[in-house]
């Protein structure tokens, strides 16, 4: 009996079990059934479902062939409400939305060329009034009296022809052609034809509202001014204290770009105009501050780029409702004299553009392409004329079709010509060199550990881009008993410098090697990894008796390497500094190097959205503007004659406490040489010991050392202390020669 107790007992606890597993079984399943209940509500499952779309659309597509843009917006279209219905808009989905179409217009702003801007400002607004012009000579007279709407419905379709939204911008930055005239043209004119056209979007509404009276403009021009005086005033006296005071909190910095960015846009939405004009407003006054090359805007483009741009993109699709195509004639035609009304008049605007200043084609397809894409802003002036019963829901759909259909031509036209646009700059931009020495190298030695992050910062800016070779960091260790325990105390030291290098996408080798002497160390290595370029501290005085016998080290590193050389002293942030004062001997424009030299220092320019003021002479002015013409830079650069080198005290009142200074020298020898301009580097090291100075060294075909000292150029002891030793032997041997004798 005990035993049949004890049977049942365990078989009433397994049933017992057994229910309990499938009654956990049960609301498992129905709990997992309602998380994917349609459309998806669990926020967690809602951005997994983003970032997998983000991240499977540009890999499968790019094996059509197919711009990775439209494969997100069609994405948002399958997953919208309109579509399989897997999400809906929801705060959510419109704040991520929100941020990425700021975005777009905050990197358009940043990543605009400000000398460039400066310089075609008149072309922007050519461009602008074209593009805001003609979409209402053509779209007026369409809508009014082939689609038989209103005085003030027609005025407001037009007046969306007239806008657009920089979609396609990610594809230019891509492709690295965001500083081309076509592009600066664009952006500005972008910025110029939206705000007119959201003033007029306000002016519309007021109108309808009958509240349109002399107030009204009054308020406006008040609440513009005073967003004016913000932007560009107040916001970059905080920026340039921020940056100065904490250089060392890179963390901090992004979080201060995006308030920025964000209180611009809240900022233009109080006084009357969309936000994304204030986040344009925003990346141009902090684009002087973020230089293209610097890790704060490599942080700021791949957050934006990776997150909050597809976000906006999959949004957009999520807006289209296709199955209006099939609710009758009218809605087709409707959306057909859309699309054909939106497309004429960019493209008409483009080719007025393109012939007025002499732009080639691929040019002119840039334009349009970046031009003819309609989204946010197009979105916001149709919603809110069908808010206010302007519009009917026949213009509302035929708009929101024509947004996905604008996109996709425009990313198609504008990969094809920024693609041509980058084959045509390369080709440009070839030195007249074999294709092996082609690749650059920046070679980095250090002489002072403590200033290796500012030299790097420098040597950043100046690096190209489109360049697969590192930034190579040497140091040198002398050749003794410690030698071993030297390099590997100098690698650790330098180890953390690599990431400062990735943190801007650069990449950074370390170098350690063993020489008895620096220069000759430097010398060697530079030819071993095939250095173009060596970025090295500013000389300061002699350090001992030796020094002053035989030369310092920078005057040695001259001697024995052909390449350019920049000597750096950096004193102060460059972004401090407001201008480039270039000084070059007579004669410069004759060195093999003067032209590779002369574009790192347009970059530096650019980066830091300095003007560069030149003085020279004529002869070299000439050659500096055949360059510019000849690559289409976009440089912002005055030209003034000077030769009297001599007479520095004369030269001296041009030098202002905020200039870059560099100093073009040559070596002994050549044709540009200037004893005198040697002098001068001691002069400026004296009298303006704040300034951020550097000498450049051109290339030359062949070193001054090879020709003096050919038998010992090759090996590792250039100059050093076995040199003193074989001469003191020679001498030895000479003298017991002559007592025996």
């Amino acid at each position: 009996m005990h035993i049949v107790f004890i049977n049942v007992h365990r078989d009433s606890i397994n049933n017992s079990l057994s229910f309990i597993d499938e009654l956990y079984m049960t609301e498992f399943f129905l709990h997992l059934a309602d998380a994917f209940q349609l459309p998806l509500n669990n926020p967690i499952l809602i951005f997994s479902l983003m970032l997998l779309i983000i991240l499977l659309s540009p890999i499968i597509l790019r094996k059509l062939k197919i711009p990775s843009i439209i494969g997100l917006i069609l994405a948002g279209i399958a997953i919208g409400p309109y579509g399989f219905g897997i999400l809906e808009n929801g705060s959510s989905i419109e704040l991520f939305s929100t941020i990425g179409l700021l975005y777009i217009l905050f990197l358009a702003g940043l990543d605009l060329d400000m000398n460039g801007f400066k310089t075609t400002r008149y072309k922007s607004l050519f461009f602008g009034v074209m593009t805001f012009i003609f979409p209402f000579l053509i779209g007026f007279p369409v809508c009014r009296y082939l689609l038989d709407y209103n005085f003030s419905t027609s005025l407001l379709i037009s007046s969306m022809f007239a806008t657009h939204t920089l979609v396609s911008y990610p594809i230019v930055s891509k492709f690295g052609v965001a500083k081309n005239l076509a592009v600066a043209i664009t952006v500005g004119g972008t910025i110029i034809t939206d705000t007119l056209v959201l003033i007029l979007l306000a002016v519309i509404l007021d109108s309808s509202n009958g509240s349109l009276n002399l107030s009204f403009f009054v308020r406006l021009g008040i609440s513009l001014l005073i967003f004016s005086l913000i932007m560009f005033w107040l916001i970059p006296i905080i920026a340039k204290w921020f940056f100065q005071k904490l250089e060392s909190e890179k963390h901090s910095h992004y979080i201060f770009v995006l308030s920025v960015m964000f209180f611009a846009a809240f900022l233009a939405e109080m006084s009357g105009l969309e936000p994304i004009i204030g986040a344009f407003v925003a990346g141009l006054v902090l684009n002087r501050f973020i230089p293209n090359s610097s890790p704060l805007m490599n942080r700021i483009d791949f957050i934006g780029n990776s997150l909050f741009i597809p976000f906006f993109l999959i949004s957009v699709g999520m807006l289209v409702d296709l199955r209006v195509l099939i609710q009758g004639p009218r809605a087709i035609i409707i959306t057909v004299v859309l699309a054909l009304s939106a497309f004429a008049s960019k493209w008409i605007a483009a080719f007025i553009t393109q012939r007025a200043f002499r732009l080639s084609g691929n040019q002119r397809r840039l334009i349009f392409g970046l031009s003819s894409s309609r989204a946010a802003a197009t979105l916001a002036i149709i919603l809110a004329g069908y808010q206010a019963g302007i519009i009917n829901s026949n213009v509302l759909n035929g708009t929101i079709i024509l947004i996905l259909i604008t996109c996709v031509v425009s990313s198609f036209v504008t990969e094809r010509a920024a693609h041509k646009i980058a084959e045509s700059e390369n080709k440009s931009f070839n030195v007249e060199t074999p294709v092996a020495l082609n690749a650059e190298h920046i070679l980095l030695p250090i002489l002072e550990y403590s200033d290796i992050a500012t030299m790097l910062d420098f040597a950043i800016l100046l690096k190209d881009r489109k360049s697969s070779q590192p930034i190579s960091i040497l140091s040198v260790v002398p050749n003794d008993k410690q030698a071993e325990i030297n390099i590997m105390k100098a690698k650790n030291k330098l180890e953390n410098f690599v990431h400062q290098g990735s943190s801007a996408e650069v990449k950074v080798d370390i170098l350690t090697t063993i020489d008895h002497n620096t220069a000759g160390g430097i010398a060697r290595i530079s030819r071993e990894i095939i250095a173009d370029s060596i970025v090295i501290e500013w000389p300061g005085k002699l350090s001992g008796m030796i020094d002053k016998l035989m030369g310092d080290t920078m005057a040695r590193v001259v001697k024995m390497v052909e390449k350019n050389i920049y000597i750096c002293r950096i004193e102060r942030p460059l972004l401090k500094n407001r201008r480039i004062l270039l000084m070059t001997t007579p004669f410069a424009e004759l060195e093999s190097g003067f032209k590779q030299w002369f574009l790192k220092l347009i970059k530096l320019s650019n980066e830091l959205s300095i003007p560069i003021e030149h003085f020279g002479d004529e002869e070299t002015k000439q050659m500096i503007f055949n360059i510019i013409n000849k690559n289409n830079l976009n440089a912002m650069i005055h030209s003034t004659q000077f030769s009297k080198w001599e007479n520095f005290d004369e030269f001296s009142s041009n030098i202002h406490q905020d200039d870059l200074i560099v100093l073009v020298s040559s070596r002994q020898g050549f044709v540009s040489y200037v004893n005198i301009f040697e002098q001068l580097i001691d002069k400026l090291t004296l009298n303006y010991p704040n300034n951020n100075k550097v000498a450049v060294y051109p290339m030359q075909t062949h070193s001054y050392a090879a020709d003096v000292y050919e038998d010992i150029s090759s090996e590792t002891i250039t100059s050093g202390w076995e040199t003193i030793q074989r001469i003191v032997r020679k001498i030895k041997i000479f003298l017991k020669k002559d007592k025996h004798s």
